[in-house]
């Protein structure tokens, strides 16, 4: 796997020097970006990764003998290497490249699901999931009969392992599909005993791995998961491009998602035969400065470390949580033991979307909403949160600043 080890000395204010948004002046104040867990920014070195491509060695890719469609293919296969490389995948045939997370977890839920679920079955999920974990086995179980089971959270947000242990057992569970780290609450899940406890039943695993991609070190053959789905724009770099990881002998298995050119072997008016993995699943033109861009931010974080990253994000979350209990009326929502760079909080008697307005006037970009993920909301009782979410460049002058615009939130609005 890529080194991703700690490195002795963290440099915020050199990591900040390195993204040209954070300069930003929003209604006259500097900007403090908070909302990492939507999209987080990009580095200079990505964004020249990309301008590289454009200005000199952009073309087709995999169709060409020229010299433009050749530099390329090879750039484009060699981001494919480096995420490899970066999850600890056995082979790049297992490295399939897709939009994002959600197309991701679509692409197994359609290929895996239509031809692997039935009647009876059950797909095992959380209460913790992004929309983009529950609609598409939702469409799958009406498609084939199978059933959505669900494991509820506790009051901290942290999965009810005993009742995840007693629904894994049923031996009804064929697919079991989580986060690895919650998008709302910032919950670590224990996903490498859960994806134990799951082929112990004879189910497979499917990872969510959108939000746990820029936080923790992931070595996909460690965990043993049998999928796991990720999206560059969360780890730094561009949007519309991510990448599903499966198991070489599952990708076999599965049928085509989509048909078009790329993904073949030969074509006649009777029959078509498929290309192998990864082809099989990447129909048409790729992304190709997605997949450039994406490699490069991965470089970006391999140069910092992720454990650097872990500890500096770890370090303000708990600060946040300190100063944010500081706030009169302030609650906050899920505080599981292990926790990733996110903070969800209510102010009882302001709605969230006014914390977030008000917010926004003194520079801080937080999020506000259901963060697509309504049933844990229901689970929580609140129709929404603000949610501040941390990425390598912030600082803890960056709480501070989110406290004090909180203070003048509760000041305006009573």
């Amino acid at each position: 796997m890529t080194d991703q080890t700690t490195r002795p000395l963290y440099d915020v204010a050199r990591i900040r020097a390195d993204f040209p948004i954070l300069a930003t002046q929003v209604r006259g104040k500097p900007l403090v970006y908070l909302d990492n867990a939507a999209s987080s920014q990009k580095p200079r070195q990505v964004l020249d990764a990309e301008r590289a491509v454009y200005e000199t060695g952009y073309a087709n890719v995999h169709r060409g003998v020229h010299y433009l469609s050749e530099k390329a293919t090879q750039a484009y296969e060699a981001a494919r290497e480096t995420t490899r490389a970066w999850i600890n995948a056995a082979s790049t045939n297992e490295i399939v490249f897709t939009r994002g997370t959600t197309e991701s977890i679509n692409l197994v839920a359609h290929c895996w699901g239509r031809t692997n679920l039935k009647a009876g079955d059950e797909i095992l999920i959380t209460h913790l999931e992004h929309h983009s974990n529950i609609v598409p086995w939702q469409m799958i179980a009406e498609t084939t009969g199978a059933r959505l089971v669900v494991v509820p959270v506790d009051d901290r947000g942290e999965v009810d392992q005993e009742a995840f242990d007693r629904l894994i057992g049923s031996g009804r569970v064929k697919v079991m599909s989580v986060a690895h780290v919650s998008n709302a609450l910032g919950t670590i899940l224990p996903v490498r005993r859960m994806i134990e406890a799951a082929h112990a039943a004879g189910a497979i695993a499917v990872i969510d791995g959108a939000q746990a991609l820029p936080h923790l070190a992931v070595d996909v053959q460690a965990l043993d998961a049998d999928f796991y789905a990720m999206s560059s724009h969360k780890a730094y770099g561009p949007t519309g491009f991510g990448v599903l990881y499966g198991k070489l002998p599952l990708l076999k298995a599965m049928p085509p998602w989509q048909g078009g050119g790329d993904m073949i072997e030969t074509v006649t008016f009777e029959k078509t035969t498929y290309a192998e993995p990864p082809a099989k699943f990447e129909a048409g033109t790729p992304h190709i400065v997605g997949a450039i861009g994406f490699a490069a931010a991965l470089d970006y974080i391999a140069g910092i470390g992720v454990g650097a990253i872990a500890a500096h994000e770890h370090d303000l979350t708990a600060y946040a949580h300190e100063r944010l209990c500081e706030i009169n009326r302030l609650k906050i929502i899920g505080e599981a033991r292990d926790k990733a760079g996110v903070v969800s909080f209510t102010i009882d008697g302001i709605h969230p979307h006014d914390i977030g307005t008000i917010l926004d006037q003194q520079g801080v970009a937080v999020r506000t909403g259901h963060h697509c993920t309504q049933p844990l909301m229901v689970r929580f009782g609140v129709p929404a949160t603000a949610r501040a979410s941390f990425g390598m460049y912030n600082t803890r002058d960056e709480v501070d600043a989110l406290v004090d615009g909180l203070r003048k939130v509760v000041k305006f609005m009573g």
